[in-house]
């Protein structure tokens, strides 16, 4: 099993299977409007306008896990992400990433091996993808998308 085996729906409604990424560099970060990790949109979106032609994606899992961060709707989320942060990075539609109505995916991810396997524990939680659909690395949330170390292991991962 791997990332690519799940179907998700995008933020607009429509369903996109996680296998369209294969051959791309994955993030999969759960986001939320009103945390004090929110600014980290800016980031992930430099991030990814920085790397995006050279095959690399971040997905954007909006969830309200985390003291009811992520209130809105759908619509409203997304015209908070474009209108706030310019976020071009696809979004997908809120979900949630822990607690007994925790989505497959999540499911899938927190019961991986250590150091990536574990409990999401706050908003802004990111997992790198490798190429195949391998998950290869959990960066902590407090940890942006551009500090060298996650910048090295993108690079890393789009030169392999």
């Amino acid at each position: 099993m791997s990332v690519l085996d799940f179907k998700m729906q995008r933020i607009d409604g429509t369903e996109q299977s996680l296998a369209d990424y294969r051959g791309k560099v994955l993030m999969l970060v759960n986001v939320a409007s009103k945390c004090g990790q929110t600014p980290q949109y800016e980031v992930l979106e430099r991030v990814y306008e920085q790397y995006r032609d050279r095959g690399f994606e971040i997905l954007g899992f909006p969830a309200n896990d985390f003291n009811g961060q992520e209130p809105g709707t759908d619509d409203e989320i997304a015209q908070f992400c474009e209108l706030t942060y310019g976020v071009k990075f696809p979004l997908f539609s809120k979900i949630s990433v822990k607690g007994e109505e925790m989505h497959p995916l999540y499911q899938y991810l927190t019961t991986l091996p250590d150091p990536i396997g574990g409990d999401v524990r706050w908003n802004f939680q990111k997992y790198l993808v490798d190429k195949q659909g391998n998950v290869v690395s959990r960066v902590h949330f407090k940890v942006k998308a551009d500090e060298p170390e996650v910048i090295a292991q993108i690079e890393n991962l789009l030169n392999a």
